[in-house]
């Protein structure tokens, strides 16, 4: 699935008289299948905001997202939903899991979205799990987990259905530099052995250095491409 933004602009409106702010300024962007794309900046740049915009989870105030021939980014909401829930898989930095769910019961809601068979769907689970060293946490609540823990056992949930769009927004950000290397290597094979798309944003350089190209961000906009 190519991935191609054309034009992005985002404004938030300021309240009690605040000067609205322009967060993303006419952002272009194309990735194609197998293809991992870090996209750095300082914070504030508007990085997890285009991130937000490719994932579906905020309009855009201008431009277009177009995943192959169809414009995602002008289909009704409850269409986007469904393209969310079964094409995209986004890593939350603030992760997002249900506290009311334990570890493996937040990964399987993936699957139980797209209606795959559960016990299928957990055998595939519980070998990511293991991978990245959270299997032995399935039976725990979030609450349990430490802030690393939290972060693979999302990664886990984003993964699971090996969508063709993923989106990590600072995937490495809570975790040690053993863990953060098997985040990098697993983004690395969602890519190059499935085929998706995979968009990092990250501030470590050396995870924007395992991307096959990298994309700065500058007060909304983008700056000198790199490789």
């Amino acid at each position: 699935m190519v991935i191609r933004a054309t034009g992005l602009t985002k404004i938030y409106r300021g309240v009690d008289g605040a000067a609205p702010v322009r967060v993303l300024d006419g952002v272009d962007l194309e990735a194609r299948p197998g293809q991992m794309v870090a996209v750095i900046g300082e914070s504030g740049s508007g990085k997890s905001t285009l991130l937000n915009l490719l994932g579906l989870l905020e309009p855009a105030d201008g431009g277009e997202i177009w995943f192959d021939d169809e414009r995602v980014s002008h289909l009704s909401r409850r269409a986007q939903c469904r393209v969310r829930g079964t094409r995209i898989g986004y890593v939350f930095q603030a992760f997002l899991l249900i506290g009311s769910l334990t570890a493996l019961d937040n990964v399987l809601l993936a699957s139980r979205y797209i209606g795959r068979a559960r016990g299928e769907a957990e055998r595939e689970a519980l070998a990511l799990m293991e991978r990245m060293g959270v299997a032995h946490r399935r039976g725990h609540y979030p609450a349990q987990l430490s802030g690393g823990e939290q972060q693979r056992v999302a990664f886990c949930r984003a993964v699971l259905n090996a969508p063709p769009l993923v989106l990590a927004d600072e995937p490495t950000g809570n975790l040690d530099d053993v863990h953060a290397r098997v985040i990098l290597a697993e983004l690395r094979a969602q890519a190059r052995e499935r085929g998706a798309v995979v968009i990092l944003v990250t501030h470590r350089p050396e995870a924007a250095a395992e991307a096959d190209a990298s994309l700065r961000l500058s007060a909304g906009r983008l700056v000198a491409p790199t490789r």
